[in-house]
This record gives C-alpha cells, sequence and structure tokens, in this order.
C-alpha cells in the first residue's frame, strides 16, 4: 500500500498529541505543558506507524534467535539465547495498546465505527505480539486509573481476547461510522475493505498458533484465509519517508559505517545456496549482501566473526534491497504469509489445495521481491520445490515460509511451533548452559517490570512454554 509523503508532517505532531494519552499503566509523572488530549485523527497516524516500528522491534529482538542473524562478536547474549532486558520493547507495546485503548474509547462515544474497528483489530495484533513474547501479561488492568501495580492476566484467556477483539473489529468495520478514516492511516489509508482482509488474515495467523491445542480447527482458519488477503497489493505494511529511514536501513547504513549489525547467520545462507537444500533460491542476493569478494558468507551464531574479523568478509544486510532501502515498507502481515498459512492448515486433509498454496505463497513473495521470470520459473519446477501434492510435507512449508518472512517476528512462532526442526539447524555455540541444551521458549519479565510491579510478575523461566506452545 502505498503512502503519500504528504503525511510526513503528520509524524512529529501526532507522536507529541499521543503521547499525551499514554497516562496510565506506563507514566509516573504528568508534564503540565504537554496537550491533555488528542483526536481521533492523531492517535490513528501514531498508532498505525508506531505499531510497524513495533513489528521491526520485535522482528530485530528474535532475528538471532531464529538464525536469520548473528552477532560478530562471540557469545553474545542475542545468539547464546541468554535472559535479555525488554524493556523498551515491552514500553513499545504498551504505549501503542495505551493509545488504542484511547482510541476506541473516543471512536466509541463519537460512531465512529470505522475508527473502532480498525483500533480492535491493532489491539488485537499488539495485545497478540505481547502475549506471544511474555505469555501471561497484564490487561484488563492496565488502561484505567485504579492502579500502577496491574494484575497479570492469563495468557490462553488473553487468545480469546485477541480473537474477540478481531470479531469485533470486523463487525464494526462492516457498520455505518460517523467518521471515515483517511491519510491519517500509515497502513491503509482508510481502505476499509483491506482492513477486512486484514482481520481475517490476523485471525488465521493467530488460530494456525493453536495448531497444537485442544481448541484449533482447520477449518476456522481456512475460513478465515478465504476472507483474508488475495495478492500482495492488499499486504499489511507501513513505508517509510525520505527524512524517516526504515529501521532496517537504518542498521545496513550503521553496519556499512562500522556500528556492526545485521551480519546474517550462516544458517539462513546455507538454506538459500544450495548448501542444505538441492535448489539455489534466487531470493539471497536480493535479501543480503555478499562479501567483498562477492561470495555469500554467513556468521555462526555464537561463535562471531572468527578467522575473518575484517569487515566485509561476511554477508550483512545492505542499503537498497527490498526490505532494506530507506523508503522500503515495514511488512505487518503479508499475501505469501497467508498462503503458508493456508497449505499448514490444509496439509493431509486436502493435499492438492495446501500443495497449490504452498506454489503460490512461494510464488507470491517471489513478485514481491522482483525475482525476473526467469529465475522464478527456474526454481518453481525444481524437484525438490515443485514435488507434487502427494510429496508435500510441513517440512518443506515451514522452509518456504522461514524465507519469506526473513526478519519479521513471526518466524520465531514458528520457530516454537515446528520446535526449531529446520532442516540443519544447529544450536548456537556459548550457548546458556541455564537452558540445558534446549532452546529458548519465550522473554524473560523485563527489568522494568521485575522493578515497579515485582510482586505480579509471575517466575518463569526461558524454558516454560507459553499456552499454545506446549
Amino acid at each position: 500500500m502505498k503512502i503519500n509523503n504528504k503525511i510526513l508532517a503528520m509524524v512529529g505532531t501526532t507522536v507529541l498529541l499521543s503521547a499525551s494519552s499514554c497516562d496510565s499503566y506506563l507514566d509516573v509523572n504528568t508534564n503540565p505543558n504537554n496537550p491533555t488530549d488528542a483526536p481521533m485523527s492523531g492517535l490513528m497516524t501514531n498508532i498505525t506507524y508506531q505499531t510497524s516500528l513495533n513489528v521491526y522491534r520485535e522482528g530485530s529482538a528474535v532475528a538471532n534467535y531464529v538464525q536469520y542473524l548473528a552477532s560478530p562478536n562471540p557469545g553474545s547474549g542475542s545468539d547464546t539465547m541468554d535472559p535479555l532486558n525488554f524493556s523498551s520493547l515491552w514500553f513499545n507495546l504498551y504505549n501503542v495498546m495505551t493509545d488504542l485503548n484511547e482510541l476506541t474509547i473516543k471512536a466509541e462515544e463519537s460512531g465512529a465505527n470505522h475508527y473502532l474497528g480498525a483500533g480492535q483489530v491493532l489491539m488485537a495484533f499488539n495485545l497478540g505480539m505481547t502475549v506471544d513474547l511474555f505469555g501471561d501479561v497484564p490487561f484488563s488492568e492496565s488502561f484505567n486509573f485504579t492502579t500502577v501495580t496491574p494484575a497479570y492476566d492469563n495468557d490462553e484467556q488473553l487468545y480469546g481476547q485477541v480473537f474477540s477483539l478481531l470479531d469485533q473489529g470486523i463487525a464494526n468495520l462492516e457498520s455505518e461510522t460517523t467518521a471515515s478514516i483517511g491519510a491519517d492511516d500509515f497502513i491503509y489509508e482508510g481502505d476499509v475493505d483491506n482492513w477486512l482482509k486484514f482481520a481475517y488474515t490476523l485471525k488465521a495467523r493467530y488460530m494456525i498458533h493453536t495448531k497444537g491445542t485442544g481448541s484449533y480447527s482447520a477449518a476456522e482458519v481456512l475460513d478465515a484465509v478465504s476472507k483474508g488477503f488475495t495478492s500482495n497489493d492488499q499486504n499489511a505494511q507501513v513505508e517509510f519517508f525520505e527524512q524517516d529511514f526504515n529501521p532496517w536501513a537504518s542498521v545496513a547504513i550503521n553496519n556499512a559505517n562500522l556500528l556492526l549489525g545485521g551480519w546474517i547467520s550462516e544458517q539462513f545462507i546455507q538454506a538459500l545456496d544450495g548448501t542444505s537444500y538441492p535448489a539455489v533460491d534466487p531470493r539471497l542476493p536480493l535479501l543480503v549482501g555478499t562479501t567483498d569478494e562477492g561470495e555469500f558468507v554467513g556468521t555462526v551464531n555464537g561463535a562471531g566473526r572468527g578467522n575473518a574479523p575484517e569487515q566485509g568478509a561476511r554477508s550483512t544486510l545492505v542499503e537498497g534491497q527490498y526490505l532494506t532501502s530507506r523508503q522500503s515498507p515495514v511488512l505487518i502481515a503479508t499475501y505469501s504469509e497467508l498462503k503458508f498459512i493456508e497449505a499448514e492448515a490444509a496439509l493431509g486433509t486436502d493435499q492438492d489445495r495446501a500443495y497449490t498454496a504452498y506454489m503460490e505463497g512461494i510464488e507470491a513473495n517471489m513478485d514481491m521481491l522482483s525475482v525476473d521470470d526467469e529465475s522464478k520459473n527456474a526454481y518453481l519446477t525444481d524437484p525438490s520445490v515443485a514435488v507434487g501434492a502427494a510429496n508435500l510435507t510441513i517440512d518443506l512449508i515451514f522452509k518456504e515460509k522461514y524465507v519469506a518472512n526473513f526478519l519479521h517476528p513471526e518466524t520465531w512462532n514458528d520457530a516454537r511451533r515446528f520446535d526449531y526442526a529446520y532442516k540443519d539447524f544447529t544450536q548456537p555455540a556459548n550457548m546458556n548452559p541455564d537452558l540445558g541444551g534446549e532452546y529458548i521458549r519465550r522473554f524473560a519479565y523485563p527489568d522494568s517490570e521485575q522493578s515497579r510491579n515485582g510482586a505480579n510478575v509471575p517466575e518463569v523461566t526461558l524454558l516454560d512454554r507459553i499456552w499454545w506452545d506446549q
């Protein structure tokens, strides 16, 4: 979805307005010089913009866990799955949800049902992201003035809230409204039909998470899929501006300036370069850079740069590619992801549908990245990819989804559901010994929460699984 650059000027004003609305759970002090109220339009602008940044923030936080990225330094905690402090991510998620609470109150009071519906969809999304990372989290007591130490709600019950919010959002988006969303919406510029498709796509995403639970229904997933995205043109995304770079572009630019980040894991390189799978994937040069020698060489997670310490001896994110150009979009949800969800849900009951969706998911991602037709057709007809409906496996679906969702945080949910069983996926060097040889399953609660709400923070380890990861 193209975003007109004329709305750039709205960002700074909206951030100031919206910051004043985050005065419930997260605020301790009140600045009397700040505005005390924010209009729905201003809230919508900041919410859609910051939601995309939350996708980047979460994607950055888990990129080493799923071995998209690797630290150039040996024994880095992000590689070795040590307990890390994600206070900033926690605050950013709750800041957006606090704004969303304010938006939905205002929209409901004024009968602005389209704002209300979009707000409920984004509340479901930000809440779902938070639960997927931390498990039990505060929600029911988080957006009022009765306590600064809110109770933690059960993660399974919160998932019920996610689905309820999505259903409410759909109903309100389909209703008459007193105010229409427009350029204040950085995702769809007020296109209600696309908001509805986005809501159903999110339903399919969160339903597929529950596959290992008693509440899972493949038929319900496929019903949601049928009402979700039908092309790349409907992808939920936020594009960036001339003065405000895509955050992954900033990582690439910083790395080029020797502020090291965005080094590519050996696991990801070998999944595409013909090492782990027979077919060489034409998306590799469109996603990551080469070494100074023109080769694709990854970094081993946990081991660092090893015997090649100089800059340019390992592949990194580089500026100018689809995900790393200065005005590139941050992808929130995509058509290709939805096709892989469909493939997984149909697998075993409707093999033809599963296989068609699997192939369409690959093609949609390649089209999004502008893979040339010859390279695309060669890959799609390679016998190791075009295996036929009877031979399609969950391993192939997860492998192709892993590539298509490069840098997206949804991959960590997939990795946990798949028990990290990607082909040739190996544990990082110098891995956190407290994990006992197991992969990390959740985030530790942030230090900020331990200090301000410690009496309510559940006692968990990094191996304790959230409710759907059993």
